[in-house]
């Protein structure tokens, strides 16, 4: 039988089967060896095949992916995770501070979304706690997304009323990305009575969110939409881009990209070149080629480290 892939542990998968059964599944072995380079070979959103073998159902196969979100493990250099797939948007949670979400996570979560085809609406949560400083640090950043084209919507998950929220994510399937304590699970509550996912305050030590989502899970809501809730993510590392490559995931860069001296120009040290033209005349925000460069930089040292 077919079913698509609500709940990950890591070692249990559960599976909502096409006559609407949940199925407690393992994985065959199989999966182990057949070169998949990630750490979690199914994931959340995954259509898959599922038999039952001595009273315990097996995943069997898995069928293509739409898309997926993906970002490269953090311990292991040469393994990727895969976060969610077969999404029909992401909503990247972001706050300014409780805790920080800084411009590079949100510009390499935007070009690893970009790369593997899946749109992107940022949220900007806790607005009711912003100071005066923080207020304007959050409109500069609703100006340079939305200019490149990005879609923000701001609120306080626990205070506003969050009808356009449900109006956008209305019959699609939502990942709820961010990192840990920016609100994830206070917004899917907020949506929904009933379903009690649990919340942590922030770290006073730290100022960094506790993961109080461990594992991915997806949940249909009764307005017609359905979320991935995934565990928060502190880091957002490149897979499969190639350095010549990330420019074009920068939307703002890959419109003057025919226009610079040369047509393989990186932005980086070439003569003639119209992004770092943009960049000093504020039509290109530093931040974003600063996230730019970062990238570049760290293409380079994986190849001199792993030789890729």
């Amino acid at each position: 039988m077919n079913g698509v892939v609500t709940k990950s542990t890591g070692s249990w998968y559960q599976v909502k089967s096409e006559s609407g059964q949940m199925l407690e599944c393992r994985l065959k072995g199989k999966f182990r060896t057949q070169g998949i380079k990630s750490t979690n070979p199914v994931v959340v959103g995954d259509k898959v095949k599922v038999e039952e073998s001595d009273h315990t159902f097996m995943i069997v196969e898995l069928y293509e992916r739409k898309n997926a979100i993906i970002r490269k493990s953090v311990n292991l250099s040469k393994k990727t995770h895969v976060i969610a797939s077969n999404i029909d948007q992401a909503i990247l949670m972001i706050t300014i501070n409780n805790p920080v979400t800084t411009t590079t996570f949100i510009d390499r979560f935007l070009l690893s979304a970009n790369a593997f085809g899946v749109d992107v609406i940022l949220l900007f949560n806790k607005t009711d706690l912003y100071s005066d400083k923080e207020k304007k640090e959050h409109n500069e950043l609703i100006c340079i997304y939305s200019e490149i084209g990005y879609r923000c919507i701001s609120v306080s998950a626990i205070k506003d009323d969050l009808s356009q929220v449900k109006s956008i994510m209305k019959g699609k399937i939502n990942l709820i990305s961010g990192h840990s304590g920016v609100g994830k699970s206070t917004l899917i509550n907020s949506l929904q009575a009933g379903l009690n996912i649990n919340t942590k305050e922030i770290s006073d030590s730290y100022n960094q969110g506790q993961h109080t989502t461990t594992f991915s899970e997806l949940y249909e809501l009764d307005f017609g939409a359905s979320i991935i809730d995934t565990p928060g993510i502190r880091g957002f590392g490149l897979v499969d881009i190639e350095k010549n490559e990330i420019a074009n995931y920068f939307l703002e860069f890959l419109r003057l990209k025919g226009e610079c001296k040369f047509h393989n120009c990186i932005h980086l040290n070439e003569p003639n070149c119209k992004v770092k033209d943009a960049v000093s005349q504020n039509k290109i925000a530093e931040s974003r080629y600063f996230s730019y460069l970062s990238m570049l930089e760290e293409e380079e040292e994986n190849y001199r480290t792993n030789g890729y």
